[in-house]
């Protein structure tokens, strides 16, 4: 909650004041286009019969000659023996090399289709008040990963897949939905109730993978003007992966202001929400912070004559 000190101040409406409601929330609103976008592309076919895309989220063929291949089933597949088609490969390398670029967990922000469900219930989850709740370690998902490869090695199938909410949310717009409404409920509940950004933050291995692909990205968010902070605290309610922020936000002197954990989404949310615009959108080189525009230098002392 956003209480500027003193008085309760709803998340954002410092920024919805100074920068307009669009600006309060511009980068959310190009994510759920982005999200749409992508999502609409691989419905195309099945809903109107225009395949400019065809496959899901998984494995595509874009204008019948663009091959992309989500390299965490691709590693799965040959932990599971099944050796991926040169297909498959060029696929999963043109993935990687995508999302090493501009942030693995870009992927989780602007494409996977599960977002919006559990960005509305961590919106609900401050509307309602509602404690934090069980906080398993962000250890988590790495382990659920490891497993998840170790159960394909030794059942020779793609683990996840079977119960990955990505892929069965593709498959229920296509075929009807059923009780994948219920999968869907159940990761909305859990995090309203049970783990405050739970799925994305401690369970989900895909989003765990992409991270370890963007540990080194280019694109990256910086608190370049962390020194006009006035610690209303928008920034840490909104975002998804809070431990991010505070090594760039709070640092002082030569410490970077860049967010350089992979586990950042660059979900941009931190940008709309803060009124100071404290953060913005960089590369892993710029370094630099800017002073506030309202400092003053302090003036120099004056000086004495000798007696």
């Amino acid at each position: 909650m956003s209480t500027n000190g003193k008085v309760h101040i709803p998340v954002g409406q410092e920024a919805v004041e100074l920068k307009g409601w669009y600006g309060a929330h511009k980068f959310l609103i190009w994510r759920r286009i982005s999200q749409a976008f992508f999502l609409f592309l691989f419905l195309m076919g099945p809903w109107l019969g225009i395949w400019w895309v065809k496959g899901n989220l998984a494995s595509s063929l874009t204008f019948d000659f663009l091959p992309l291949s989500d390299p965490f089933i691709t590693l799965q597949m040959i932990f599971a023996r099944h050796w991926p088609g040169t297909t498959a490969l060029v696929g999963a390398f043109l993935v990687i090399l995508v999302y090493a670029q501009i942030g693995g967990r870009v992927y989780c922000s602007w494409v996977c289709p599960i977002n919006p469900v559990t960005d509305g219930a961590s919106w609900l989850h401050r509307k309602l008040g509602i404690q934090k709740g069980w906080q398993p370690k962000r250890s988590a998902r790495i382990w659920i990963l490891g497993t998840v490869l170790l159960v394909s090695f030794a059942t020779g199938t793609i683990a996840w897949e079977v119960i990955n909410p990505i892929t069965m949310l593709h498959r229920g717009l296509v075929f009807g939905m059923g009780w994948v409404w219920g999968l869907v409920a159940a990761i909305f509940l859990f995090d309203l109730f049970v783990a405050r950004h739970g799925w994305c933050g401690h369970v989900c291995p895909v989003g765990a993978f992409y991270g370890l692909i963007g540990a080194r990205s280019l694109l990256r968010i910086s608190a370049v003007k962390r020194d006009a902070c006035d610690d209303c605290m928008d920034c840490y309610a909104v975002c998804p992966e809070i431990h991010v922020i505070s090594p760039a936000l709070k640092g002082k002197g030569e410490a970077t202001p860049l967010i350089l954990s992979p586990d950042c989404t660059n979900c941009g949310r931190c940008i709309d929400v803060c009124a100071m615009d404290v953060f913005a959108f960089t590369n892993r080189f710029d370094t630099h912070v800017e002073a506030p525009t309202d400092a003053v230098s302090d003036p120099e002392p004056p000086t004495q004559n000798a007696a």
